[in-house]
């Protein structure tokens, strides 16, 4: 039997999954829900935000002590400030955003695409300086132009940045999308994480093919829970992974079951016999129905 590629499913309820409307989580919910994931195998946990505030930086250090098995990385915009909230934090690991598309870089951010990757390196350079372990997330990546998103990918491998995280922040890709994008940011030697938003319902079916691809990581909520349609099922993501014949993530449906049945009453999210009620487009998604029977190949 072939040996099973490892999938690290990274847990962001608590800074994505945080921002779906109607959803606030004090700190006493963060810092359950942060040690009912590390006690049920998560092995990275996406904490906050530390420019948000001293509060914020408070929540994650406290979610860090409490969590000492799991890796703990916090989110940052290019800029200096950000990064050195994150210091007073001291996590595991600062993931910093990078706009790669035009609409994002020119009418979100106002700069031309050299001067929003100056911005990023020097951020880089700052926590690298520091000690810190540095990932970059490639916001918009799905709507970037391939050109661009390959000199950046290469660009990062040539400044000594490895971990990179393909950002569908609009919600816009098909399965095959998904795939081609991981395979573009592999072929220049990178790690490659993913993280998809359920805008069109194929957050779960997205992230899959993109870890069939080569990703080895996937970024994943809590029943889905995230801005706008939500994010990335983990319970639905780890049954299709175990399901594929192909990945064995480190986070099983049956732990995954485990940490919904404890986080439920937190989150406000009935279940009914162990499952969740309205469980959404992506409830009957089967690992089998994204393969092609006659070729064998992933969309």
């Amino acid at each position: 039997m072939k040996k099973r590629d490892r999938l690290r499913l990274v847990d962001t309820t608590l800074r994505d999954g945080g921002q779906m409307p109607g959803l606030v989580l004090s700190k006493r919910k963060r810092l359950f829900l942060a040690r009912i994931l590390a006690a049920c195998g998560v092995g990275q946990i996406e904490a906050g935000v530390p420019a948000m505030g001293a509060e914020e930086i408070e929540i994650i250090r406290e979610i860090k002590e409490n969590c000492p098995s799991t890796l703990i990385s916090v989110w940052n915009r290019s800029r200096r400030e950000d990064i050195t909230a994150s210091f007073a934090c001291g996590p595991d690991l600062i993931h910093i955003c990078l706009p790669v598309s035009e609409l994002q870089i020119r009418r979100k951010l106002g700069l031309e695409p050299r001067a929003a990757l100056d911005a990023f390196f020097a951020c880089a350079e700052l926590a690298m300086d520091r000690g810190y372990a540095v990932s970059a997330g490639l916001e918009d990546a799905s709507r970037a132009d391939r050109a661009f998103l390959r000199h950046v990918a290469r660009e990062l491998k040539e400044k000594g940045i490895d971990r990179v995280r393909l950002c569908d922040t609009v919600g816009v890709l098909l399965p095959g999308g998904a795939a081609e994008l991981t395979r573009l940011c592999l072929d220049e030697g990178l790690e490659i994480g993913f993280h998809a938003h359920n805008d069109l319902g194929m957050a779960e079916a997205n992230s899959l093919c993109a870890a069939l691809a080569g990703a080895s990581s996937v970024d994943v909520t809590l029943f889905g829970i995230g801005e706008r349609a939500g994010n990335c099922d983990m319970r639905k993501l780890a049954h299709l992974a175990e399901g594929s014949g192909r990945l064995s993530p480190d986070v099983g449906e049956r732990a995954a079951a485990e940490i919904e049945r404890q986080a439920a009453p937190l989150l406000g999210v009935a279940t009914v016999c162990g499952r969740r009620s309205g469980m959404g487009v992506g409830a009957g998604l089967d690992a089998g129905a994204l393969q092609g029977r006659e070729t064998g190949r992933w969309l």
